[in-house]
């Protein structure tokens, strides 16, 4: 890791090795909101969403967090338009396993031979010869998870992907998932607001498993003034965003917020807090005032 400096504020979250062999900052960037509404087609301002990408290197962020259905693909190109050929220590994560028929509209499919051509799409559109984190987006109900897990390994075998994720699944489904291989990381929902995978995330930590919180800062009603974000923030010179992120970090070492933007003064923003340390009892006060 490069010596901590005031223009890589990134850099002040730790690291953590991911399938313990790449070492990312912990504090990411997703990729979701790089597109048109409902996550659909191409950005409103393209010439911003490539300037974010090529700024959240520039702060330090080396793990980049997207999905084939982004778009769809709308995200995984513009990935590559920004930042190929990719910096050495740059880890792009990717995932399959949804269809989207329209804007907002998602939908599970986990046929091998459709996860299969997913990824070998992303690995076109990425413009790689080999995907460092492969999810499975969603689970797909109507096909068993021994056939969709299977595939990402038979993937593996053919060095297309390195390592395999899980995405929304619940305690039993990882352990059912780690029967069938190696998992290096789950993607649930999670942040100060809504910590309903709770249990994940313990388990995750216990067994050293990357947890990266989608939608991870959902300050809501607790921003609003007077509430506990609200009076934290003020006395750490920060916005409520920047103490939702912080407290993520200061939850768990496997945690990788991945706070997702379109517009750099709010990357920016977001990423300053990797800066902001709090303490035990800080943490414990906002998790209670919740």
């Amino acid at each position: 890791m490069s010596h901590q400096n005031t223009s890589r504020p990134a850099d002040a979250s730790g690291t953590f090795a991911l399938g313990g062999d790449l070492t990312i900052n912990r504090l990411g960037y997703g990729a979701m909101q790089l597109t048109g509404p409902g996550v659909w087609g191409e950005p409103k301002d393209p010439a911003e969403a490539l300037r974010v990408l090529r700024r959240a290197v520039e702060l330090g962020i080396n793990f980049i967090d997207t999905a084939d259905s982004y778009g769809p693909f709308v995200s995984e190109r513009l990935i590559r338009e920004a930042l190929h050929p990719y910096p050495d220590d740059l880890l792009i994560a990717t995932k399959g396993g949804l269809t989207r028929p329209g804007p907002d509209d998602w939908r599970p499919v986990g046929r091998p031979e459709y996860l299969h051509q997913q990824a070998e799409l992303s690995l076109r559109h990425l413009g790689v010869e080999r995907i460092d984190l492969y999810q499975l987006h969603r689970i797909d109900e109507k096909v068993p998870l021994a056939d969709q897990l299977g595939e990402l390994v038979l993937l593996q075998q053919e060095g297309k992907v390195r390592h395999i994720g899980v995405s929304e699944v619940t305690v039993q489904q990882l352990k059912e998932a780690r029967t069938l291989t190696n998992i290096a990381s789950v993607q649930n929902r999670y942040n100060l607001a809504d910590r309903s995978a709770e249990d994940v995330l313990n388990y995750a930590e216990r067994e050293n498993i990357a947890f990266i919180p989608w939608f991870p800062i959902a300050t809501g009603e607790l921003a609003s003034p007077g509430g506990a974000l609200d009076a934290a923030a003020k006395q750490h010179g920060a916005s409520p965003s920047q103490l939702a992120l912080a407290w993520l970090l200061h939850r768990s070492p496997v945690m990788l917020p991945i706070p997702g933007t379109s517009q750099t003064a709010h990357l920016e923003e977001n990423t300053q807090a990797a800066r902001i340390t709090l303490t035990d009892d800080e943490c414990e006060a906002l998790t209670a005032a919740v």
